[in-house]
C-alpha cells in the first residue's frame, strides 16, 4: 500500500518501535519521523520486535512540510475539537479513502506528539481529520494503539478491494504544489490589500479549508496560479515556489 505513516514530535522511542511493529503486521512499510526526541534508540528497537527493517528504512525530517512534500492526500489524527471545522472521518472510512487515493499518489496519515497532538498549523496541511471514537469523557489511546487501529482498517480495506479506482483526469496536487499555491495566494491577497498582514485573523486557514474541500488536482492548481499571475503580474510566480 502506498500509504505513509508520519509521527510528529514523538517523545517516547518505544512508541516508534511499537508503531513499526503495528505497521509490519498490516503490510505497511513507509514510516517518516518529524523531529523525534530520541531516535535511533534501544527502546525503539526492542519494541519493534521483528520490525527492525521498518526502523532501518525510516526517514527523518525536520518539518511536516518536508514529510508531506510528495503526498497527494493527508489525514491528520486528532481527538481534540477545533475552532474551525475540518472534514472528519472514522478509521474505516478514512482507510478506504486512503487506499483509494494511494492509487494516484502517496497518501499519508499524520500522528502528533503523545501529550499535545497535532497543532492547527499541522492540520492546515491535511485533507481530513482521522478521529477514533472512544468512550465519552475518556480519550486516552496510546500512539502506537492509534496507529494499529488505522493500520488494521487499511489491511481490511486492501483485502476487500476488488476493482481498481477509475483513472483520474490529472494527478492530485502534491503537498509542495499546494504550499506554493497558498504562498502565491497570500502574496497576491496581501498586495491587493484584501489581507492585512497585521491583522490576518483566520483568513488563510479558512481559505485552506475551502481548497482542501475542492481536492485540487495539478491542472486546477496550475489554472489558479495562472489566474493569480494574471491578476497580479507584479508578484513573481517563481518567488512563491
Amino acid at each position: 500500500m502506498n500509504v505513509r505513516i508520519i509521527l510528529v514530535g514523538t517523545t517516547h522511542p518505544g512508541n516508534i518501535g511499537a508503531t513499526a511493529r503495528a505497521m509490519k503486521n498490516m503490510g505497511l512499510a513507509d514510516l517518516t519521523l518529524v523531529n523525534p526526541r530520541y531516535f535511533p534508540h534501544a527502546d525503539a528497537t526492542t519494541r519493534a520486535s521483528g520490525a527492525e527493517d521498518i526502523l532501518q528504512s525510516t526517514k527523518l525530517v525536520d518539518s511536516l512540510t518536508e514529510a508531506l512534500s510528495d503526498c497527494t492526500y493527508v489525514a491528520g489524527a486528532s481527538a481534540r475539537s477545533r475552532s474551525i471545522g475540518w472534514p472528519s472521518m472514522a478509521p474505516r472510512a478514512c482507510a478506504e479513502r486512503l487506499l483509494q487515493e494511494s492509487a494516484h499518489g502517496v497518501a499519508a496519515v499524520v500522528f502528533g506528539p503523545e501529550q499535545s497532538g497535532l497543532t492547527n498549523e499541522d492540520l492546515d496541511r491535511c485533507n481530513t481529520l482521522l478521529t477514533i471514537p472512544t468512550e465519552a469523557g475518556f480519550s486516552s489511546l496510546n500512539l502506537a494503539m492509534a496507529v494499529q487501529i488505522l493500520a488494521y482498517e487499511l489491511r481490511v480495506a486492501g483485502i476487500s478491494a476488488e476493482e481498481p479506482p477509475p483513472e483520474a483526469e490529472a494527478p492530485p496536487a502534491t503537498g509542495a504544489e499546494l504550499e506554493n499555491f497558498y504562498t502565491h495566494l497570500e502574496q497576491v491577497l496581501t498586495g491587493s490589500g484584501f489581507l492585512d498582514p497585521q491583522n490576518p485573523r483566520l483568513l488563510m486557514r479558512r481559505l485552506r479549508r475551502l481548497f482542501v474541500k475542492a481536492e485540487l488536482d495539478q491542472n486546477e492548481v496550475n489554472i489558479l496560479r495562472g489566474m493569480l499571475a494574471a491578476l497580479a503580474p507584479e508578484v513573481p510566480k517563481d518567488q512563491a515556489e
